[in-house]
Order: structure tokens, then sequence, then C-alpha cells
């Protein structure tokens, strides 16, 4: 699974001259809360709702309504934007995009090929892409396994699934302690009694079926 999979393509952007009140209307009429900045074709900047949230004068201001209008309606995007913003490639892996953005506490990255903006993917494309990889939507069976840590294990999990002429949708392995490991498998089948049967037969325990 890779960004340009579930990146958005052609992004709305604005320049950096911009006004911070039009960015604002035009992430709001959009519903997005991320806008690439860019410049004669180069990418500049990124600047986010919250950008524009903060610039704007404190309710206890001493500012009348116009003051602050007038004050607003003159700052560009220029003076709040992100410059040098963190990119990504559209062939990078899912997994690392969410890596950067955890890493980094952003909501979002610029998609750059060849020096040329061709997407933006955000918190929620990543939300999206593990529903989609995990096959949340569609109909089937949980399960929840503990085995020991050893190579193989998973192998062999898979191989009595396959006995049982199951699909699996999904596969998700974290560690435990103690040389345990947890396994979550999405399985196309609402009926998994039988192979729940066997898997504890091998040993396997069974901790959730959902």
């Amino acid at each position: 699974m890779f960004v340009r999979d579930y990146m958005s393509t052609s992004p709305i952007c604005i320049n950096s001259g911009t006004p911070i009140l039009e960015a604002l209307n035009i992430m709001r009429k959009n519903r997005i809360r991320h806008l690439p900045v860019v410049d004669k074709g180069q990418l500049v900047g990124l600047v986010t709702e919250r950008d524009l949230l903060t610039v704007s004068p404190s309710p206890a201001t001493t500012l009348s309504v116009f003051e602050m209008n007038y004050l607003l309606s003159k700052m560009v995007v220029k003076e709040v934007m992100k410059t040098s913003p963190i990119t990504i490639g559209p062939d990078c892996s899912i997994e690392e995009a969410s890596l950067i953005m955890r890493e980094h506490k952003i909501g979002s990255l610029p998609v750059v090929e060849e020096d040329r903006l061709v997407g933006i993917i955000t918190q929620t494309d990543i939300l999206d892409a593990l529903i989609r990889i995990f096959g949340l939507r569609k109909a089937g069976t949980r399960l929840v396994l503990e085995a020991s840590d050893r190579i193989g294990a998973l192998a062999d999990i898979l191989a009595i699934v396959r006995e049982h002429q199951i699909n699996v949708i999904g596969v998700a392995c974290r560690e435990k302690e103690e040389q345990r490991v947890q396994i979550m498998l999405r399985l196309s089948t609402v009926e998994p009694q039988s192979l729940i049967n066997d898997l504890q037969k091998q040993g396997y325990e069974v901790k959730s079926v959902s």
C-alpha cells in the first residue's frame, strides 16, 4: 500500500500572497484543514486551519470588530505558513507516512515528485487506508489469538486457516511480554467455530472472536 493509492491528487493550493481570511474561507468552503502554498509552480509552504485561527486576535482584545477585520485583511499566508514543510514521495509506503506524521506531530504531508507537488495525504487518508487494509467494511469475523513468538508461528496459523478454505482479509501482529505475540485475523467467514476448534487443538489461545 503506497501513498499514491490514498493521497488526494490535484490538491487545492494557494500562493503566499493570499490573504489569511481568504485562505480560511477556502478551507471552510471545501471542508479541508491543510493548504499547500505554491509560488511559481514550487511548493514553498503549508498552512493549516490552526495556523490561521492562531493569528486571530484574542477575545479579550480591546480592538473593535472593524479594527480586527482590518488587521486580518492585511495579513497574508506568507506571514503564518510553515516554510520548507516535510514532504513525502508518492511511492513511499502508508506505514512510512504514518510514522512521519506521528514523529513530527503533523496532520498532513504534501506529496512531491521531481520537485513538483502531485498531491497531499492527511491523517484522514491514513485512517481510510487502514480501514481498507483491514477490510473493516467487509462482512466477516475478527479473531485474536496468542501464540509463542517463534519463527513460523504466523505461517502455521495461516496454514490451518487455509485448510478450512477461509480467505484472510487482514492480518496484524503485536508483540507481548515473555516471548508471546498477539495475532489479529480478519476472516471472510461468519461461521468460524470449526476453525477455532482446530486452532485451540494446536495450542493457540483464542482471546477474542467478534
